[in-house]
């Protein structure tokens, strides 16, 4: 599993770890004696037991059959998988092309129904035109290597937006001004989708917020990110999907977008920044 800097993720394999301790001290072992057993290196058994190195499947299996344990082993390969979904690198979650990526999130977005978006990077997906989302991810699948699967993931992308106008949903959007003004695809593209941006912004159930460029900001950009009701925190980073549900951990993320929702302006303020940077592009 690649290395997270999120306390999230950390603390569920340190509860996977602990599990694994429980088990070898109710089976009266030692550490050098579940090595010996198991025919690792001793500090094997101790870097797994501190959660510094995660454990494989192979390993939890050895691990409990040293301990007499095996009815255990099918409960812990499941908690390591919840673990291992918490973190996932782009190259796992996309080794099948990109449409499977996209239809993945599918099920989270049709059980959401308050979403808060922030965005210091691009359009988010949900409010982005045919002509962006195909740059965006040809962009992807090009700088990645994948599959050429983009024209189904680009219908996936635009399927999955229907949610904006189904039930009873609310949207909040925040942006940072760069990303009017620092796009992909061309002029004729990001003209499109900034007037796009201005027809999102007067949905009734959309709130779209801009937090304008000043040398004298209270609070500076984070990583986009999402927020799916209070159950659940995504972050986009360059080498993988980071997903966050520990509570204190979603909060930390739902303050953060309070605090940047208040530098951001709305309404015909949000419009005139975005015409200025239609204006820009000629």
């Amino acid at each position: 599993m690649a290395v997270s800097a999120s306390s999230s993720v950390q603390q569920a394999r340190q509860v996977l770890a602990d599990r694994l301790g429980e088990i070898r001290r109710d089976a009266g072992l030692t550490g050098r004696d579940i090595a010996r057993l198991c025919g690792w290196h001793a500090s094997k058994s101790s870097r797994i037991e501190n959660a510094r190195t995660p454990p494989s499947a192979d390993d939890i299996r050895a691990w409990c059959a040293a301990c007499g344990a095996e009815g255990r082993t099918a409960d812990l390969i499941a908690s390591l998988r919840a673990v291992e979904g918490t973190w996932i690198e782009w190259r796992r979650m996309e080794r099948a092309g990109l449409r499977q990526a996209q239809e993945a999130r599918l099920p989270l977005y049709e059980r959401t129904r308050r979403f808060r978006s922030y965005s210091s990077w691009l359009v988010p997906g949900l409010i982005q035109t045919r002509g962006y989302t195909t740059a965006a991810l040809r962009a992807i699948q090009q700088r990645r290597g994948l599959v050429d699967d983009v024209a189904d993931a680009v219908e996936a992308r635009m399927e999955r937006q229907r949610v904006l106008h189904q039930g009873d949903r609310r949207f909040a959007f925040l942006v940072e001004e760069s990303v009017l003004r620092s796009g992909i695809g061309g002029s004729e593209v990001m003209v499109g989708q900034l007037a796009h941006l201005i027809t999102v912004g007067s949905f009734p159930n959309v709130s779209m917020g801009v937090i304008a460029m000043r040398p004298d900001r209270a609070r500076w950009p984070v990583e986009g990110f999402w927020l799916y009701d209070t159950a659940q925190v995504n972050v986009e980073l360059v080498s993988g999907y980071l997903t966050i549900t520990q509570p204190s951990e979603v909060t930390m993320y739902a303050e953060t977008f309070a605090e940047l929702a208040e530098s951001a302006v709305y309404g015909s303020d949000a419009r005139a920044l975005i015409t200025a940077a239609m204006d820009a592009l000629g």
